[in-house]
């Protein structure tokens, strides 16, 4: 038994994506920080798909950039491939996506963590948490160790009792075959912390040599790359990319598929955890799709120095023999070679319900968690919760507030909001259509949205700061001139308009209203703007979208400053609910279940209808007056 004791101000369990924003966080704000990994080779692990961003989760990218974040330069520094998904479509989704040399990720993520000051790296398992009357006091490991700290956060990703399987096979290991975490979710549970068991899934890895690209439709990289974060110079990502590729099934891989699906851990009972609806295996879409006659199959490199290929769309835990059989039916993988076999992996995560907007566990003060073991899946979703509870933690030790981002503010307020107020009987994945406010909320925006919070938060530094407040005021002042800049019916504008298939002029007009019609741009009529000054690219984009869309953009704002209204109405800490003799049983019950913040999260909660909204805001008032 060791009896080894250390001293920190913040231990972070976990070194996945949460859990590296978390310790970045925490450090960088001058906090004494250790974190836990299982294994030091799995620091920034993607054991799954090989990129960063994608619809919506590009915005949380960016805006984890904005906040004072990592990921967003790792990608930039470890890219191969980046694309603009959705440019066909308005501003509000276009979401920017990057395939990973998956290596150079993770070493890029390691050395930043080995470089950062106050933070220590350390490989042990956590096998129980230090609490004392209600509070965190530290971790212990395997070894008997203790490591007494004033915060602790929980980024345990899929580890916690995970096992891996495919067909009738079963590995007690995390991902990619390294150690599970056996011991501490006991230790949740004798902490009063209720547990969920999980599902997630990937597929095989394959030899770049045995397949036939020639079957395959290349998919070539943006020109020019758009880079993820606001610092990086948009020069040094203008590399040469590497294609990916696109394939599918057919009725041949769907018919494998159906006469094997009683041999699949899905189907046989042998899983026990709840799987993401929207990331579903590939026996799910032949079974809940089986109108379609082909499903998209992507062949994603994995790096730059390495043959191992992913498989995207072909999630799979079905048996060894089948696997083989099904993937060898997809036109150009007929001789495929598999490296690593597709799996299923359960593990244990939390219900998010028991975390305050914070993210911290309302029943032990001091402990936060982010990431997987929130109940969400992706890299961008960790991230983004491990940023913002190792934020929360070092104010914790600070004694200050806690920074909660609200739904009109970022895609994260709208991530953490849902996973502490829904319902969520699945792995919960971020996605365009959840966020209200969207047309605000762009990617392309999230620097003048969030970077004032992270120079307060005191992740973003003064110059950095300084050039945002610049930007917006380069962005008001040219919006201010063009709305006053005066367009005449003469030749030259009327012959630009014929070249853009846009309506003649009849009548004069203001520059603002022909960057309005959907075929023009501001930049497209620089031509006729003959006193345009020279501004840097995203102060343009910025002006265009701006104009643009101006009426939409005004119609959210003021939808915004209706719910600021119910989140600026304060609900009190530990309430009883009971005392509201007009709510509905079951809105006592949620709400005394959830403890909501404010009367906005209340409304958000489900089971709480818009007449208990109603019935608390009269008692609230009624309170108010009596006070």
């Amino acid at each position: 038994m060791s009896y080894v004791t250390e001293e920190y101000d913040v231990c972070v369990v976990g070194a996945g994506h949460a859990g590296c924003e978390a310790a970045l966080a925490s450090a960088r704000l001058g906090l004494n920080t250790i974190i836990f990994t299982v294994s030091v080779e799995s620091i920034a692990l993607m054991p799954c798909n090989p990129n960063i961003g994608g619809s919506s989760k590009g915005h949380l990218v960016r805006e984890i950039d904005a906040l004072g974040g990592q990921m967003g330069i790792n990608i930039d520094a470890a890219f191969i491939q980046s694309k603009m998904l959705n440019v066909s479509k308005g501003p509000a989704v276009h979401s920017l996506r990057a395939q990973a040399d998956k290596a150079k990720y993770t070493s890029l993520m390691r050395q930043t963590l080995e470089n950062t000051e106050h933070l220590t790296i350390r490989q042990a398992e956590v096998t129980e948490l230090i609490v004392e009357n209600g509070e965190i006091k530290g971790v212990k490991t395997f070894s008997g160790a203790s490591y007494h700290a004033k915060a602790v956060v929980l980024c345990t990703g899929t580890y916690l009792k995970s096992r891996c399987l495919y067909g009738d096979v079963i590995n007690h290991t995390g991902p990619n075959g390294l150690q599970s975490a056996d011991y501490l979710s006991d230790s949740l549970k004798e902490n009063g912390v209720e547990l969920f068991r999980f599902k997630t899934g990937t597929p095989a890895r394959i030899d770049r040599r045995s397949v036939d690209f020639d079957k395959m439709e290349e998919q070539k990289g943006d020109e020019p790359v758009v880079p993820f974060s606001f610092t990086t110079n948009p020069q040094q990502v203008q590399i040469e990319q590497v294609s990916c590729w696109l394939t599918y099934t057919n009725t041949k891989t769907h018919e494998i598929i159906r006469k094997n699906l009683d041999r699949s851990p899905l189907y046989s009972g042998m899983i026990e955890g709840t799987g993401p609806r929207y990331c579903p295996s590939i026996e799910d879409k032949v079974v809940k799709f089986c109108d379609k006659e082909r499903h998209q199959v992507f062949i994603e490199p994995e790096g730059l120095y390495t043959n191992e290929m992913y498989v995207g769309g072909m999630s799979s835990s079905l048996p060894e023999d089948v696997q083989y059989e099904m993937y060898r039916s997809v036109a150009g993988l007929e001789h495929v070679k598999i490296v690593r076999n597709a799996y299923a992996i359960e593990y244990d995560c939390i219900n998010p319900r028991q975390l305050y907007p914070s993210l911290e566990f309302k029943k032990i003060k001091g402990l936060f968690s982010g990431g997987q073991f929130n109940g969400s899946s992706g890299y961008e979703e960790a991230a983004a919760q491990g940023l913002v509870a190792g934020i929360n933690a070092a104010m914790f030790v600070k004694g200050k507030e806690p920074l909660v981002l609200d739904r009109s503010t970022s895609y994260i307020g709208v991530l953490i909001d849902d996973l502490v107020t829904k319902d969520n009987h699945e792995p919960y994945r971020m996605m365009t259509s959840r966020a209200e406010y969207r047309l605000l909320l762009r990617q392309d925006n999230a620097d003048l949205r969030l970077s004032k919070i992270g120079y307060e938060a005191g992740l973003i530094a003064k110059e950095r700061y300084d050039w945002v407040v610049e930007k917006e005021r380069l962005i008001e002042r040219e919006i201010e001139r063009i709305q006053h800049v005066r367009i005449g019916a003469n030749a030259d504008v009327q012959a630009l308009l014929e070249r853009q298939n846009s309506t003649p002029l009849k009548t004069g007009t203001t520059l603002a209203e022909l960057i309005r019609r959907p075929e023009l741009s501001y930049e497209l009529l620089k031509e006729i703007d003959a006193d345009r000054p020279e501004l840097p690219e995203d102060v343009k984009e910025q002006v265009n979208i701006n104009v643009k869309y101006d009426g939409y953009i005004k119609r959210q704002l003021k939808q915004v400053k209706e719910f600021k209204k119910l989140e600026n109405k304060k609900l009190p800490e530990h309430f009883d609910y009971n005392q509201v003799k007009s709510l509905r049983i079951e809105a006592k019950q949620k709400l005394n279940l959830c403890q909501p913040i404010n009367v906005g999260q209340a409304s958000r909660i489900s089971g709480v209808s818009p007449a208990d909204i109603s019935v608390l805001l009269v008692y609230l008032e009624q309170m108010r007056q009596k006070r």
